[in-house]
């Protein structure tokens, strides 16, 4: 499930986003108010900018994001096994493109936009919440 959704403009790379999207998590917990921070984020090569890993440490959470080509590698930074569970995201992304009307974009205005990605979103908790109930 998505924990938090940011629209912006189509040219607007997405690594500008990470703090304000990482800003509106909110994880359920079993008991007590929900966390404001995960404890790792797992994000591709697009994401491995100096200012995001700054960003991510300065906040307590772990980055774990491969280095690119043209940089530096980091030490012990890099952990495969926890990256592999990003396919998590890609599945939620490619959910998210089987909806028609999200997957080509008919809504223009990113308000109307961000309200049919919650619209979904919703759907899809219900779908998960109900789905063995007769």
């Amino acid at each position: 499930m998505p924990l938090t959704v940011e629209v912006t403009a189509g040219q607007r790379h997405e690594s500008t986003q990470v703090e304000a999207v990482l800003e509106g998590i909110a994880i359920p917990q079993r008991v007590g108010r929900p966390r404001k921070r995960p404890r790792r984020v797992a994000g591709d090569k697009g994401y491995s900018y100096p200012r995001v890993r700054d960003w991510l440490r300065a906040h307590g959470i772990r980055p774990v994001i491969p280095h690119r080509s043209n940089q530096p590698a980091g030490r012990g930074e890099f952990d495969k096994d926890t990256y592999r569970r990003r396919s998590v995201i890609e599945q939620c992304v490619g959910w998210l493109k089987e909806c028609r009307r999200i997957g080509t974009r008919f809504e223009k205005l990113a308000i109307n936009f961000l309200a049919m990605l919650k619209l979904a979103i919703i759907e899809r908790c219900l779908k998960l919440a109900f789905s063995n109930r007769a």
